[in-house]
Parts: structure tokens; sequence; C-alpha cells
């Protein structure tokens, strides 16, 4: 038979909790609970499902229209070196991220250089430089006179030309909350770099104020992507 309104209401009702509760933002559960509603209500049950399989089955659809159903790959330079620029809040996760994704990107194909732009946090920079080393990858740490962040990346770029590597990640620096001299740093950093990738870190745990951030990011900087990080805690990924 049909799905009754009635029932499907109900079972719509819970979805929506269910997606709020995971932290998913009320603009995207509008769209996909009307979404789910228009492709269920009087659609013929299929012989092989139950009414609730039915539901189930059209909200695992919409879930995937809703994320992109087509990979979109990181970009690379026509003319190397590619210069990925990695950035976020404090505390996101950027500078372990900018060691997995070296990591990541050395074992397919790459030769990346990191080098930290983050020179107000001494920690940081020393951060990178454990992580690299423990990732056997190569770090710029910079020459004498190179105390800003833009001459420290430029110098990454050179470095990187002249001893073949193909990639450089710039970890930035970040403040706990956006500020006007955070985004014009990045923001020339952006112009004069004209990195293929800026890459927005943000911490899965911080729920839809990853998505806050993150918007604010791209009205800046005009970001690229964006990596969630702390999945692996009880984090519920509705940010995504």
């Amino acid at each position: 038979g049909k799905l009754s309104a009635e029932n499907m209401e109900t079972a719509l009702r819970e979805i929506r909790m269910a997606l709020l509760e995971a932290d998913v933002n009320f603009r995207v559960v509008k769209q996909l609970i009307d979404s789910i509603r228009g492709k269920a209500l009087g659609q013929e049950v299929l012989t092989a499902l139950s009414p609730a399989q039915q539901v189930v089955k059209i909200v695992h659809e919409e879930l995937i229209k809703i994320l992109g159903s087509h990979e979109s790959r990181l970009r690379f330079a026509n003319e190397p070196p590619s210069i990925f620029l990695i950035v976020g809040l404090q505390g996101s996760g950027k500078t372990t991220t900018t060691g997995k994704l070296a990591r990541w990107l050395s074992r397919n194909g790459h030769s990346p250089l990191m080098v930290s732009v983050d020179v107000y946090r001494p920690a940081a920079r020393e951060q990178l430089k454990v992580i690299a080393r423990d990732l056997n990858l190569p770090l710029y740490e910079g020459v004498a006179g190179e105390g800003q962040p833009l001459e420290l990346a430029r110098g990454a770029r050179r470095e990187a030309a002249t001893t073949g590597r193909d990639v450089v990640l710039v970890d930035t620096a970040g403040r706990l909350h956006i500020d006007d001299e955070l985004m014009s740093e990045l923001q020339e950093l952006r112009e004069q770099l004209t990195p293929v990738e800026v890459l927005f870190v943000a911490d899965a745990m911080t729920g839809q104020d990853a998505v806050k951030s993150a918007d604010e990011f791209h009205k800046r900087l005009g970001i690229t992507g964006v990596i969630l990080t702390k999945m692996d805690g009880d984090a519920r990924g509705g940010a995504a």
C-alpha cells in the first residue's frame, strides 16, 4: 500500500529531531525534510520494502544528495610548487592537520614542504617542527631576516622550487575568535601567494559554531575546502 500521511509526519518529526540533535543546521534540516516529504508522500511502496524501510531509503538518498554525490579532489598548480594555505581558529587542529595532509600527500606521489607562519606563538612553530621530524618530512624554518609571515611563506616557496618539492603547506596563525588583524594578514597571504587551495580547519566538537566561523572565513577569504577535525571524539558530524 501507500505510506499514510499520518505515519509519514510521525517519521519526519523523528528524523527532524535526530538531525537537529546531531548538530545539523536548521536550514539544512528544513530543506531535507521538505525534500523527503515530497518524495515519500503518495509514493507506491516497493513490494520488497516495508513503508518504514522505504522512508529510510529515501532519507539515505537525500542525505547523499545534500552532502554531495561527487568527489572533488585537491587541486594542484600547473607550475609547481602548489601553495596550500591552511587556515582556522586557534585550537581547531590546524598544525596537526598540516602534518596529516603532508603525510597523505607524500604517500600519494607528492613531495610536500611544510612551513609555519605563526610568528606569534613560538610553541606553534615548535609543534610543527616536532610533527615534521616524526613524519620524517621537510620543514622550512626560515633564514635570518625572515620574521614576518609573508617572508617565511615566500622563503618556503623558494626552497620548494630549488629542492623539487611540489606542494608547500602553509600553517597560518589562528586566534580564539575572528578579528580584523588576523583576517588582514590572511588576505595578504592569499593575495601574494595565490594558493591553489585555501583549506579551513574546523573543530567538529564546536557543532554549529564551526559552520558560523567557516562562513565568516569564506566571506573574507574565499575558502576552497573544509577539513573537520576531532571526528573521533563524540562529535556528531552535523557540521559537515
